[in-house]
């Protein structure tokens, strides 16, 4: 019952590892394009909703700074 169960959980971990891994391709692929072709009707705001995100984070100061740090380390 128990290796089916670590079975289980390493494949669901997989999973969110490789979606994880295509979000964050399609981010930089935004924000490249967001840069190059200027707001497009595909990617929308993604670089204005990033750059949000982190002014709000450096506006949070310390708070802003771990969740920062977790971030980074979760995409790991």
């Amino acid at each position: 019952m128990g290796d089916i169960m670590d079975n289980a959980f390493k494949m669901i971990g997989d999973l969110v590892k490789g979606l994880t891994g295509i979000l964050i391709g399609v981010i930089a692929l935004g924000v490249v394009a967001g840069i190059v072709f200027g707001e497009s009707w595909f990617f929308g705001e993604v670089l204005g909703n990033l750059l949000a995100v982190v002014q709000t984070l450096g506006d949070n100061g310390i708070v802003g700074l771990l969740v920062a740090a977790i971030l980074i380390n979760l995409l790991r």
